[in-house]
């Protein structure tokens, strides 16, 4: 079987439609997937509609922006109740915020001589809200970098033009409400947070202390000594593992659909929770 776990379509930051998403997981041989958007699960009833006919077996998820301390982190959910108005409004939340950012976006890099931002970016963003990753493309496209990561160097994190704080969802809120939804909650690509040893440490005490149970261990940007790293945090945590490519952009050949390493031997895969293993079993 081949499982991914993390993927995105042009519900948040991704370039394909839910149902183009399917197809292309299909071609790739996947055989489950979730769809993963980040703070949005509108795009789960398309892509409901189209997995079977495509011989992939959905998972309903999401990807919450949530603060742990000064820290920006990224939780995915498994196996989510779409219908349930405790995530729904967590969600709506996080919607209003990164409509708000956006606009405080556009006005801070017109101050640096960069007009039509707000305008430029919406271009990109088919459905949803704008996210950075938006405002990159419309960057990249006018010439102000040469690729996406200097884009984002130069204009979108701490302290550049164009970067602005939000209010997101604590840690114990966004896990809160995936549980309130029957699913899993996962920390997403934790080797891309730079945190130091004891800071991930406390991180994923007080995670699995508000009820997390899985860690992607193979995850965007991971390397062979980060899945060295993050399996053995699993383990010591009791937490099961996960694997997603992150999937944004057929362009971008390193996050493949279903191109992911295998897990670690002494990895429990995420997969064998109960709640997934009933959506399997179906």
């Amino acid at each position: 079987m081949k499982y991914d776990f993390h993927s995105h379509s042009t519900f948040s930051d991704g370039t394909l439609t839910p149902t183009q998403l399917l197809q292309r997981a299909a071609d790739q041989g996947v055989d489950v997937l979730a769809l993963t958007d980040h703070d949005n699960i509108d795009g789960l009833a398309e892509a409901r509609v189209v997995a079977n006919d495509n011989g992939v077996l959905l998972i309903n998820g999401v990807e919450i922006s949530v603060h742990w301390g000064k820290h920006l982190l990224h939780i995915v959910g498994l196996g989510i109740d779409p219908d349930n108005t405790d995530l729904i409004e967590c969600l709506t939340q996080a919607q209003s915020a990164r409509s708000d950012r956006a606009q405080r976006m556009a006005k801070d890099l017109e101050r640096h001589g960069i007009e039509g931002a707000y305008e430029g970016a919406r271009e990109y963003c088919l459905q949803g809200n704008m996210s950075r990753t938006h405002f990159a493309r419309f960057l990249l496209d006018k010439g102000y970098a040469k690729d996406m990561k200097q884009v984002f160097k130069r204009y979108l994190v701490n302290g550049k033009p164009g970067y602005v704080s939000c209010e997101w969802a604590t840690l114990e809120n966004a896990v809160a409400r995936i549980k309130a939804a029957g699913g899993v909650a996962v920390v997403a690509h934790p080797a891309r947070y730079k945190l130091t040893m004891s800071k991930m440490k406390s991180m994923l005490a007080d995670f699995v202390d508000c009820g997390g149970e899985g860690i992607e261990v193979i995850g965007s940007g991971h390397n062979d000594n980060d899945i060295r790293i993050t399996s053995a945090l699993a383990t010591e945590y009791g937490l099961l593992s996960s694997v997603g490519s992150d999937f944004h952009d057929p362009q971008n050949g390193r996050r493949e659909l279903g191109r992911v390493a295998p897990l670690p031997e002494q990895c429990t895969p995420i997969w064998r929770h109960d709640a997934l293993e009933r959506i399997h079993s179906r």
